[in-house]
């Protein structure tokens, strides 16, 4: 809230060098902005009495944007990769697989591994559990199972997080 937004009876005021001038009506404080030819921002609607700074609003609104882009370029957005494998997996492919697994556990990105279970492969869901395994041990060195190998519908699904550093 702004200028004549601001409709309480009493605000704790703060000048336009940061000095606490205290406890003012709020006519007071509305002449002090004009005097200063500065915006009357509400800082702390909740406070009792609450805030108010003299301040140009369109320059702490600016400071406020060029803090948010700083956090959000400073934040790391970590991506869930995806393998896909099948029961009958050859041993290069699957080698292959966690080759590009381990890549993306390197880069700090979770990986989503998915075996597909085709026809009357549904029988054989212990030998899919095995096949888990044997990918999951392939990348223990870049990473730990996250979510244990779980049937979902056809496929079985599992997910791995890169180590903790």
């Amino acid at each position: 809230m702004i200028n004549e937004e601001i409709r309480f009876r009493e605000v704790r005021l703060i000048d336009g060098n940061g000095d606490m001038v205290g406890v003012v009506p709020i006519a007071e404080a509305r002449t002090r902005a004009e005097e200063s030819e500065l915006d009357l921002v509400c800082i702390s609607p909740t406070a009792e009495p609450p805030v108010c700074k003299i301040m140009d609003y369109g320059k702490y609104m600016f400071e406020m944007a060029k803090k948010e882009r700083e956090a959000k370029k400073n934040q790391k957005i970590t991506e869930v990769k995806e393998v896909q494998l099948k029961l009958r997996t050859e041993e290069h492919d699957l080698g292959f697989k966690t080759r590009n697994a381990c890549r993306f556990l390197g880069e700090g990105d979770r990986v989503k591994v998915v075996l597909k279970f085709r026809g009357r492969e549904m029988t054989y869901t212990n030998q899919g559990y095995a096949v888990m395994r044997e990918f999951a041990d392939g990348c223990k060195e870049f990473g730990q199972i996250d979510r244990d190998p779980k049937i979902e519908g056809r496929n079985m699904i599992m997910f791995l997080q890169p180590k903790k550093s």
